[in-house]
């Protein structure tokens, strides 16, 4: 098993920029870890985007091999965790940024960081969810936790036809609540509408409330999933009902967040931040065990591409563009 090689992404800095080659690794050239797994299935992420194109320097050492997230097998463990041929699944932990990642067909990881694979969810399902749909999860989590139920009003979601989006819209569809989903690309509203969604919102329309920078506009939305941040963050937070809440999960529209304190003392409405990557496993697993019973297997399909690692250096400049719908699993045999 030592003496095999296995495909690679990886990348090496040259000149400022970033580039991506594909390699034969060996074992012996996996980082440090008390786990290996046989790696079959990973994904594409916005994080991963920004990664391949250098972009925010969230790796700081080269060479580097990629991929947030993974679905494999366990080759070998020194943990009493996991057993040989046990399936798993890796997301966050800053594996993909500071240790190597999933775009290779070995990973070499440290036990804490795997959840074992549910049952019924293949490993290029669980890829097509990946951190999106574990991100997406999280966040209805927090505002079940809140106190937010289908009963509070329209449930909006921004960024909807991307992965968090996508996956935020089929599964909240799915648990009973009417969802509203906000897209800057007219062109998605039949996909996001087969997804569930009862109605589209313009994001444009969002610009333009936070744009407007008054503190407080009509109830519209009795909670959101935003996973754009930036201005249309704001425009959603004026328009939340009494009570309501936002869980926050991106800035692909912007980190800035200009808007005041008075929807929060006038209205009560609560902001919650999701974070995917340093979650504890209790509450991994119990998301991933609800997402497994939660998220409808033709949905997973109609907003799934799978492509191989030649294809994600193009892949990720369309990423960072908004320029992909729903999720894109890497099929590490493709390579």
């Amino acid at each position: 098993m030592s003496g095999e090689t296995f495909p690679a992404l990886v990348l090496s800095e040259a000149g400022g920029k970033v580039v991506a080659e594909i390699r034969r690794l060996g074992e012996g050239d996996l980082p440090e870890g008390d786990t290996l797994v046989a790696v079959s299935h990973s994904s594409l992420n916005y994080k991963d985007g920004m990664i391949l194109k250098g972009v925010g320097r969230l790796v700081r050492r080269y060479p580097h091999v990629p991929g947030i997230d993974f679905a494999g097998t366990v080759i070998s463990s020194s943990s009493r965790e996991f057993a040989p041929g046990e399936a798993v699944i890796l997301t966050g932990w800053r594996v993909g940024e500071t240790h190597w990642g999933g775009y290779a067909g070995r990973a070499r990881v440290n036990a804490a960081w795997l959840v074992r694979r549910p049952a019924g969810l293949s490993a290029e399902g669980a890829m097509a969810v990946g951190t999106a749909g574990l991100t997406a999860m999280l966040a209805l989590d927090a505002l079940e936790r809140h106190g937010i139920t289908p009963e509070s009003g329209d449930l909006l979601v921004t960024g909807a036809a991307g992965g968090v989006g996508s996956m935020a819209v089929a599964m909240a569809t799915r648990l009973g609540y009417r969802v509203l989903a906000s897209t800057g690309r007219a062109a998605e509203g039949e996909y996001l509408q087969a997804l569930g969604a009862a109605e589209i919102v313009p994001r444009a329309a969002l610009e333009a409330a936070g744009a407007d920078k008054k503190p407080l506009l009509g109830e519209r939305f009795g909670a959101a999933i935003d996973a754009v941040g930036g201005v249309v963050l704001a425009g959603v937070l004026a328009q939340l009902r009494y009570g309501g809440a936002v869980a926050a999960c991106g800035l692909a529209g912007g980190a800035a967040l200009a808007t005041t304190v008075i929807p929060f003392l006038l209205r009560g409405v609560s902001l919650l931040g999701i974070d995917s990557v340093m979650q504890p496993r209790r509450a991994r697993e119990a998301a991933w065990a609800r997402i497994a019973a939660t998220l409808p297997p033709e949905a997973l399909t109609r907003m799934t591409q799978t492509v191989g690692l030649a294809e994600l250096p193009d892949l990720a400049e369309r990423i960072l563009a908004g320029k992909v719908r729903g999720r894109v699993v890497v099929d590490l045999a493709r390579a």
